[in-house]
């Protein structure tokens, strides 16, 4: 059946933002030649968005040729701010954007583990206040939370889990109370997977499989283009991945003896002091990055080698259960080890595994989770705004 006018409209326009939100500003010509509808169409549906206050005129085209300017019309940006949170064991850091996710405000603050919770949640959540304001948002519109844990699949709630502190779950709800804003929650690993998949290394991909290599280790799983979490929003809780090479096997409610205990941050600085190698870390960096930097600078092959050994445990395991065709070594560790790692892990892989996987070093380190929630806020208020531009 053909669809009703209002549909139609709501299509167009829709097909339109989201033009001018990839490409950038646009004359209603381009818009017409990039959508295929016709010049009344398009004549209409930028009067509809001008009128709602998504787009506006953002300057003139073809000062370079004779006849007249054609005006370029862009998306609004200030017409909602977003705010993206990564939200860790010991610190919290924010970013605060416009509605095409380029960043007015960012700021980072440490949260000791003697803080209680009362505190802790009010020092975060004043450090989102602040930020909103240095920012001159009035309001914000959607705030995407990244945090360590398991995220309910049914009711997109963060759970109470064993040996992250008790001020995680409890900061989403103050949010929620204090801002006019809709919140999100999601797995931290799964934000980073999702920033490497649209921005970073996995861009090309649409199977890959991320495994997250920080102070902890984790896994996200992209299948056919889409994020996979598992029935209880579990999936790539790899830390608790029995292995060989450990003392003792993983509990329902510790994941020491797991891969955890191979590739945690920990491990590897306890690992590169038996190879003498040590570095500075850098602020908001677990140590092992820093050690693996300065593995990797000096070209110390048996440390690299011997990491990758361990890394491709977890990542061969992973592997001959999904068969992605590729995995990338994120966070600050696979960051700092680069092709160097990943081009041994590779080769480690092959070893293990019949099924061809490319591994591919992540591309924006620590940085990613911040960068996934900030794609999951945009989306979620582009989504909103955009689907009611024509009611």
């Amino acid at each position: 059946m053909p669809a009703s006018p209002s549909t139609a409209r709501a299509i167009n326009d829709r097909l339109a933002l989201e033009l001018l939100q990839q490409q950038g500003p646009l004359t209603a010509g381009q818009l017409k030649t990039e959508t295929g509808l016709s010049r009344p169409t398009v004549a209409d549906l930028v009067e509809r968005l001008q009128a709602s206050g998504l787009i506006r005129v953002v300057g003139e085209s073809g000062a370079d040729r004779r006849g007249p300017n054609a005006r370029l019309y862009g998306i609004v940006a200030d017409r909602a701010h977003l705010a993206a949170l990564d939200v860790r064991t010991d610190s919290v850091a924010v970013v605060v954007s416009d509605l095409l996710g380029a960043p007015l405000a960012e700021a980072s603050a440490p949260i000791g583990g003697d803080t209680g919770t009362g505190p802790a949640v009010e020092r975060a959540a004043t450090l989102v206040e602040r930020t909103a304001r240095d920012a001159g948002a009035a309001a914000l519109h959607s705030v995407c939370v990244g945090a360590p844990g398991l995220i309910d699949p049914a009711t997109g709630e963060l759970r109470d889990t064993t040996g992250l502190p008790g001020w995680h779950r409890t900061l989403v709800t103050a949010l929620q109370e204090r801002l006019p804003a809709r919140v999100i929650v999601e797995n931290e690993t799964n934000l980073a997977a999702l920033a490497e998949q649209r921005l970073g290394a996995a861009h090309d991909r649409d199977s890959f499989a991320f495994l997250w290599l920080g102070h902890g280790v984790g896994a996200g799983i992209f299948l056919d283009g889409r994020l996979r979490r598992g029935a209880s929003g579990g999936a790539g809780e790899i830390g608790f991945l029995p292995v060989p090479g450990t003392s003792k096997v993983p509990s329902a409610v510790d994941c020491d003896g797991g891969f955890h205990s191979l590739a945690g941050s920990a491990a590897i600085c306890a690992l590169a002091e038996r190879h003498g190698i040590s570095g500075a870390a850098r602020a908001q960096e677990p140590p092992a990055a820093a050690v693996v930097r300065a593995a990797v600078a000096a070209g110390h092959a048996g440390f690299l080698d011997a990491l990758a050994h361990r890394l491709a445990l977890g990542a061969a395991a992973v592997v001959s259960v999904l068969d992605p065709g590729c995995v990338v070594l994120g966070g600050e560790v696979g960051h700092a080890g680069g092709a160097a790692l990943a081009s041994r892990v590779e080769a480690r892989v092959a070893e293990l595994s019949p099924l061809r996987t490319e591994i591919r070093a992540g591309g924006l380190g620590g940085a990613a989770v911040l960068s996934g929630a900030l794609l999951t806020a945009r989306e979620a208020a582009q989504g909103e705004l955009f689907a009611g531009s024509a009611g």
